[in-house]
């Protein structure tokens, strides 16, 4: 009985021995593998250091934009907003979705969409550049960091560097809930005056949101001849579970709504008459979808509401990624009777500007290459939306493709593309047209 005893605690005792050389090999393995990719982690971030430096020293060579003498320069309004005088047209490009990751894995793309702002604002030389939001894109698997304020600086620079007027509103990406800064940090850094040729404002502190804006545009006399507002649509709705993983956005706030109403009648209190404007934001209003839903189930034909004007929508799956809740936005526009135009960007592939119960509904030509798969293949959509806002208060808009020779950059890529730019920016009839891959789902 006692060498039973004596067998089986030495037998406890191998099994013992070998469990902890097992552990003590998996610890092994685990240290290893933890260097490896501490290593990897460390030489990514050295790759992307030395690439965004290349990249800034390309930036730095660029030539500021060749202005006239008479140039317009921004000055403050009696309300303390930005606001520029003319007589004349006030031109305007809007940018979106440039989705700068500014990491290892996407430097190459970053130099393209760099070129590409660069080439077009060279050409167009606007009083004023409106972003609609997604310059950053720090998405680690497609970028290779989660630094948000590295594509921010890259952009600001950028835009100093080619002395062009500029703000924009904030996008889903640009702050995600898991990149390095938050959303108000990006917006301090906008609007740090660092960046002079930076016109962004993160707004008044009682409102929901970071970057609302407004910029006005007066005549010699004094008069208020344009407001353009700029809204923060936030990101994606916080009372949907894993509303960043399941594209379930957010909306325009009500107190949103409110500011905007509010502000309106101030100025049109201190004009003495009605003041038109125009709105810009980053993700759809939900009528940008009920506006083309109707015009798709109608045939692709105008209906009662809704006007075709130009573009397409080109998305392989929804058409519209609109927030997932209501917003009284567009039925205040409405019931004010000033606002003319939105413009908003979000869906990469989506260029379509319709007229819809009387208002405008423009997307913006994105410069993305990086956030949708091939998209850096591709080229209809990619491209600005030139905006001319007119002394009687009207604006016209219309769709530029990157593809042009006014565009002339060496080393300009080449692409696929899904439709014949110069057939869909034009303003037409839409019967006979086929809109890419849009299918209502």
């Amino acid at each position: 009985m006692e060498t039973l005893e004596k067998e089986a605690v030495r037998e406890e005792a191998k099994t013992g021995q070998k469990r902890g050389a097992q552990a003590k090999k998996r610890l092994k393995v685990c240290l290893i593998l933890l260097l490896v990719l501490c290593a990897l982690i460390a030489l990514g971030a050295g790759v992307g250091a030395l690439g965004n430096r290349s990249n800034m020293r390309k930036v730095e060579a660029l030539s500021p934009v060749d202005y006239p003498e008479d140039r317009l320069v921004p000055d403050t309004d009696a309300f303390g907003n930005v606001s520029f005088v003319t007589d004349r047209t006030l031109k305007i490009v809007q940018l979106t979705d440039i989705h700068l990751g500014c990491g290892w894995m996407s430097l190459k793309k970053d130099a393209m969409a760099l070129g590409c702002v660069a080439a077009m604002l060279a050409a167009e030389k606007p009083d004023l550049v409106i972003v609609t939001g997604d310059v950053g894109y720090p998405i680690p698997f497609q970028s290779g960091t989660l630094n948000n304020l590295t594509p921010a600086k890259m952009f600001a620079a950028l835009m100093e560097r080619l002395g062009v007027y500029w703000t924009l509103t904030l996008g889903n990406h640009d702050a995600e809930s898991y990149s390095y800064y938050t959303r108000e940090e990006i917006g301090a850094f906008y609007e740090s005056g660092d960046y002079p040729h930076c016109l962004f404002r993160r707004g008044p502190t009682d409102v929901d949101g970071v970057g609302n804006q407004i910029v006005s545009v007066r005549n010699s006399e004094g008069a208020y001849t344009q407001l353009l507002y700029l809204f923060d649509s936030h990101d994606y709705r916080r009372d949907r579970a894993l509303g960043w993983l399941t594209w379930k956005y957010d909306n325009i706030h009500e107190n949103q709504v409110a500011w905007y109403a509010r502000t309106l009648g101030e100025y049109e209190k201190a004009n003495g008459a009605a003041v038109n404007s125009l709105a810009f934001f980053h993700i759809p209003l939900t009528e940008y979808r009920d506006a083309w839903y109707e015009f798709l189930d109608n045939g692709c034909r105008n209906t009662e509401n809704v006007r075709y004007v130009y573009g397409a929508a080109s998305d392989s799956h929804k058409v519209v990624y609109c927030g997932v809740g209501e917003d009284d936005l567009f039925e205040t526009a409405i019931a004010l009777g000033s606002t003319q135009g939105f413009f908003c960007g979000h869906d990469h592939y989506n260029t379509f500007s319709v007229e819809y119960r009387g208002v405008r509904l423009t997307y913006g030509k994105s410069v993305d290459y990086l956030a949708m798969p091939g998209i850096a293949r591709v080229g209809g959509q990619r491209g600005c939306t030139v905006i001319e806002v007119n002394p009687d208060g009207s604006f016209g808009c219309r769709s530029e493709s990157y593809y042009q020779d006014k565009y002339a950059l060496d080393g300009k890529e080449d692409v696929k593309m899904q439709y014949d730019p110069a057939v869909y920016d034009a303003p037409g009839d839409p019967r006979g047209r086929t809109f890419g891959r849009a299918k209502r789902k």
